[in-house]
């Protein structure tokens, strides 16, 4: 618990800014990471990380695992119920769980995160079987994620997608009252609460008698109006403001490094050039990361250079990347054919350029990164191209596979990132919104990454996870720039924030302002 200690005051509405809006508040159709602090303002989970990373109860207060790894039998509850009066049980998360699955929610995440989900037999009201196509060690885990939160059945069943996306129904400590898209969103307690995770030692609604979000996608805005009073919260610290809050007395910072992939250039293998190993070994030698980082994250941010998170469970420290060597990569780009230059500088092969698009969404302010990259990338004779689009347009152009690079990180609380990364059925296609962005198929590390999915033997976890990360090492599908830390601070005037287990974000379930 951060900025803990003195007697708790019920009343207050807590300003919190974040970045970006994700335009859908339905945490099982999208993947932005707002989700991982607003999924449970609003929603509740099945489970809930301990401090020791391992699952405990949550909506679910026990749960049995048969010998073959594919049947949970939980536990529910009682008297828990959804904002809009709904009763909570075995029917509702049953429900949820189609709802992850079905294709109209068209879930990016969720619906990925419990791919393996066969079928479920209500026993009772509050007992449910949950039957697996196949052994899932990281199913109690990804059940605790904010994506995965529980909705009311009954506007799962009565609304549409899109009004979802406005307006969810969950049963957290707080309820939506107001989204506007691009703006805000406004919550309101809920008086009835009683039902937070025992993990975190406390019972009752919350203190806070609600929370307002804007969206400010300009980094100084935000920055600013966090120490000028405007807002408690920042869920999203510009890199170049972090040294300045954190020797601010008046504000805590946090700066949390979080399990799962890197800030990562994907580079897209299923299309010339990148289908080329030489061509992305050569990317990933002429790129200078340590001097990228230090100049565009101000020192605030470790330097990446394997496909984990080095927090990661499993992370194999061996299984590193080539590091900076532009006279190799020159090298390995003339094997590959790119011998000559035009006027401009860039490489060329029978008259075509070395051209590079990297699609960027313009909703928020464009990191420094793109701009360090693009200049060393000329260095080697690479065009990088760097296309600004808005977030809807980029979103179409990942669906189709109509780029050569795309950038991102991706946070989840287990190592099974890979998978959900670099699996060939994590390809996007026209129903299936994947984050495969590099577009790899590879079937030996499908197969080494099916296979931890179906183990809870941590001898053979170590094993499997040291492998793909060295088939990737070996793969190069992308360059892996920084680690993935979150960063953000608060006004000392909030009291009794946590930092979620699973996400390293805010949870302000029993946060509390002093007047």
């Amino acid at each position: 618990m951060l900025n803990g200690g003195g007697a708790p005051v019920d009343g207050g509405t807590l300003k919190m800014s974040m970045s970006a809006d994700p335009l859908c508040l339905d945490p099982h159709a999208i993947s932005a990471d707002t989700e991982q602090i607003l999924g449970q303002l609003q929603f509740d989970n099945l489970t809930y990380l301990g401090k020791n990373g391992a699952p405990s109860p949550w909506l679910a207060t026990s749960w049995t695992i048969s010998p073959d790894g594919r049947t949970y039998r939980f536990t529910l509850k009682k008297g828990v119920t959804f904002a809009d009066g709904t009763a909570f049980d075995a029917h509702a998360v049953v429900v949820n769980f189609e709802h992850m699955l079905a294709p109209k929610t068209r879930s990016p995440l969720a619906g990925p995160y419990i791919a393996p989900y066969d079928s479920s037999e209500v026993i009772d009201d509050h007992t449910l079987e949950v039957h697996l196509k196949t052994p899932y060690s990281p199913f109690l885990s990804v059940l605790a994620q904010g994506w995965l939160g529980m909705e009311s059945p009954k506007a799962i069943q009565r609304d549409t997608p899109a009004e979802l996306c406005a307006h969810p129904v969950g049963s957290g400590p707080f309820k939506l009252a107001k989204y506007t898209p691009n703006v805000g969103a406004s919550y309101v307690r809920r008086d009835d609460y009683d039902w937070a995770p025992p993990a975190l030692g406390q019972t009752g609604p919350a203190h806070l008698a609600g929370v307002d979000l804007s969206w400010i996608g300009q980094d100084p805005v935000r920055y600013n109006s966090l120490v000028s009073g405007q807002y408690q919260l920042s869920a999203y610290v510009p890199p170049q403001n972090g040294a300045a809050l954190a020797a601010n007395d008046q504000f805590v910072y946090e700066n949390v490094n979080r399990i799962g992939w890197p800030f990562t250039l994907d580079f897209n293998t299923s299309r010339a050039p990148l289908n080329d190993v030489d061509v992305r070994t050569a990317l990933v030698r002429g790129v200078d990361t340590k001097a990228i980082v230090q100049t565009s994250q101000f020192g605030q941010r470790p330097t990446a250079d394997s496909y984990l998170d080095s927090v990661t469970a499993f992370y194999d420290p061996s299984a590193k990347l080539p590091g900076y060597a532009p006279a190799a990569a020159g090298a390995l780009l003339d094997k590959a054919g790119w011998k000559t230059k035009n006027a401009a500088g860039f490489r060329t092969r029978n008259g075509k350029e070395l051209a590079l698009s990297l699609p960027v969404s313009n909703a928020t302010t464009v990191s420094p990164v793109y701009d360090l990259l693009q200049a060393q990338l000329k260095k080697i004779g690479v065009n990088l191209k760097i296309d600004l689009q808005p977030q809807t347009q980029v979103t179409t152009l990942r669906y189709k596979g109509d780029y050569d690079l795309l950038s991102g990180v991706w946070h989840t609380n287990t190592p099974d990132v890979l998978y959900i990364k670099y699996a060939s059925s994590q390809i996007s296609d026209s129903k299936h919104l994947g984050q495969n962005l590099a577009r790899l198929s590879d079937p030996a590390l499908d197969k080494t990454l099916q296979e931890a999915r179906e183990t809870t033997d941590r001898t053979k976890l170590t094993a499997l996870y040291s492998t793909a990360q060295k088939q990737l090492v070996a793969g190069v599908p992308g360059l892996p720039i920084y680690q993935n830390t979150v960063l953000w601070a608060f006004n000392k005037k909030l009291h009794n924030v946590v930092v979620n287990t699973s996400h390293g974000t805010p949870l302000l379930t029993y946060a509390w302002l002093s007047r």
